[in-house]
């Protein structure tokens, strides 16, 4: 650290800790909102309708939140209102931006500052950027995990839901309040976005509508054919309990085969894994134990040369290792 001269110090402090407490600050301070659930709760009440309550308190806070610092930072076409619709987030897309600025700024001045301690500012000023860029993106990746993990959930609880509608259909219950026992019944999230289904055509919403509206929350194949089915029954006639039940069927024979496919895949994308992250995890080891060993990588430009090619090519392999792993079932 004695490497640094104190101007350096102080402003590096001083830009972290500002960007902490104005991220916080975003976080954190939104009366509104919290006023807006209260009412919106005390209104509408009970548990599956405490679910609509949600997204359209949801709804609300995106629009008051549009003009946050960060909202007007981050470009329109970097909208991800739907991203976070289908993930179920209830984080706001400023907050979310703010907490990865965070991240970047601690994460890019500790390296910094520890590398430089150790006697290579150099090194620090090459991996700091780097440290930067991938801690900005680990909220993002956590964000598209989320959503991952959620539409893995529903398309998993889609034939039993289906199954259920059927059973509904055939004691003479309408689709409409077949899908209200999906909400009772069943988890989240297939109760949330049945749910929400059956309270939008409560509110005078066409009921295929408000389907399409859940294929665009939920982007799933087999809920396509769901809601495609149901348009066709309602123009044409026919046995749409039979229909849910066959959809059904074949959703479960299509998770059993996906099943043994992931089994017989499960080593190469285990190879992909340790192949792709064993550079990096001996950068990181060499950069602790010596940094000047690897320093040509990013100083002499015969190594930045290497640098960019061994990059290019990790790139092309990851690629092709999870386009040879990734079969489509």
């Amino acid at each position: 650290m004695t490497n640094l001269p104190p101007w350096m110090i102080a402003g590096l402090v001083f830009m972290t800790v500002s960007v902490a407490i104005a991220a916080l600050a975003f976080v954190f301070l939104d009366p509104k909102s919290s006023r807006a659930a209260d009412r919106l709760d005390s209104i509408v009440g009970k548990r599956r309708k405490e679910s609509a309550a949600e997204l359209l308190l949801k709804e609300s806070v995106k629009e008051s939140d549009k003009k946050n610092l960060f909202d007007a930072l981050m470009p329109e076409i970097l909208s991800m209102d739907k991203l976070f619709e289908q993930a179920d987030c209830n984080i706001r897309p400023s907050s979310l931006f703010g907490i990865a600025l965070v991240l970047a700024a601690v994460f890019g001045t500790f390296s910094f500052m520890v590398l430089s301690a150790r006697g290579s500012s150099t090194a620090g000023l090459a991996v700091a950027p780097v440290v930067m860029m991938v801690a900005f993106s680990v909220p993002f990746l956590w964000l598209l995990n989320k959503r991952r993990v959620r539409l893995k959930l529903f398309a998993g609880q889609l034939p039993d839901g289906l199954e259920l509608v059927a059973r509904a259909l055939r004691a003479g219950h309408a689709l409409s309040a077949g899908m209200h026992v999906v909400a009772e019944e069943m988890p989240s999230p297939i109760a949330d976005e049945f749910g929400r289904v059956f309270e939008e055509q409560n509110l005078g919403i066409a009921l295929e509508d408000a389907m399409r509206g859940m294929c665009v929350r939920v982007p799933n194949l087999d809920l396509r054919f769901f809601v495609t089915a149901v348009a066709i029954q309602r123009q044409t006639g026919g046995d749409l309990a039979e229909i849910l039940d066959k959809i059904g069927y074949v959703i479960r024979e299509r998770y059993k085969i996906l099943g043994q496919v992931r089994a017989l895949t499960a080593e190469g994308r285990l190879s992909g894994v340790v192949l792709v992250g064993l550079p990096f995890a001996l950068l990181i080891l060499m950069l602790h134990m010596k940094p000047d060993y690897i320093e040509k990588l990013w100083t002499d430009p015969l190594g930045i040369k290497m640098s960019i090619v061994a990059l290019v090519l990790m790139f092309l392999g990851m690629v092709c290792i999870k386009k040879i792993v990734d079969i489509k079932v």
